[in-house]
């Protein structure tokens, strides 16, 4: 990757995805693959930090973990029925089921942690 792709952005095309109260049930549980939900809120200042790192994590478990994004404050449904109180929230889910969740911000190497071991 070239000093303007990392400054710009550009050359890594896998991204978090994101999901709705909508299509929540076929992107998460129904998903083939795990998933690591981050519940987050465009006012939250640690919420735009742990999207970036998720971003930079992304490419890294594209074949092992889907990353999925949801605004909660778009998508108020889902964060009530999962009991979220404060964001960010990231919640895992395997098999369709949620197993392990996170509040707040974490280090990069305790999101590779619980990435690894999701995808286990």
């Amino acid at each position: 990757m070239g000093l303007m792709d990392k400054i710009f952005g550009g050359g890594n095309t896998v991204k978090p995805l994101e999901t709705s109260d909508e299509t929540f049930e076929n992107d998460v549980i129904k998903s083939e693959l795990p998933v690591m939900l981050d519940l987050w809120s465009p006012t939250c200042m640690p919420c735009q930090v742990l999207g970036g790192m998720l971003r930079e994590l992304a490419p890294e478990y594209a074949d092992k973990v889907k990353i999925i994004k949801l605004n909660v404050s778009q998508n108020m449904q889902t964060a009530m029925r999962f009991k979220i109180r404060g964001v960010p929230t990231v919640l895992f889910f395997k098999n369709g089921r949620l197993v392990d969740q996170m509040v707040g911000l974490a280090p990069m190497e305790v999101l590779r942690q619980r990435l690894d071991k999701l995808a286990a």
